[in-house]
């Protein structure tokens, strides 16, 4: 269409290497789930290998799962999300919640592209501002861990 976009997987790319010569790194945290809550609850925290054979033991099926952090150092977690919208939500709900409640972090920080740079970007990308919004409308207390969302433009 004659115009130039910011490319969401270059930008990505360049803040984890930069992030990375500072001496952050990506994070991983195995576990198994299953079909039954009660199981889950009772195996949540226990370590893995001892999850997935309880989880055998009772009969189920064991599913191994893992929560991937783009970059933690000194207990604070920073998620760079350039992806679609909804990977906004899994990253504030999910990720930051897990490694906060697995004691991991004390902090998750999510970097969104504010509206001007969003607007110059492929469809579908998250920003700073309706993210904002969403979470300023759960209310306060939610999510349970705390955040800081940085918003950037060019």
């Amino acid at each position: 269409m004659g115009q130039m976009f910011y490319s969401p997987i270059a930008m990505n790319a360049a803040m984890r290497t930069a992030f990375k010569d500072l001496g952050w790194s990506e994070r991983r945290t195995n576990y198994w789930v299953t079909s039954d809550a009660g199981l889950i609850r009772k195996t949540m925290q226990m370590a893995p290998p001892e999850q997935r054979q309880e989880i055998q033991k009772s009969g189920a099926v064991p599913i191994s799962s893992y929560n991937q952090t783009d970059m933690v150092k000194n207990k604070v977690a920073i998620e760079v999300q350039f992806g679609k919208y909804a990977f906004v939500a899994y990253d504030l709900f999910v990720k930051h919640l897990a490694f906060y409640v697995g004691d991991v972090i004390d902090v998750g920080v999510e970097i969104l592209p504010m509206k001007e740079l969003q607007a110059a970007m492929s469809s579908g990308v998250g920003y700073y501002e309706g993210e904002l919004y969403n979470l300023i409308r759960e209310g306060r207390g939610v999510p349970g861990v705390p955040l800081v969302i940085v918003g950037i433009a060019p």
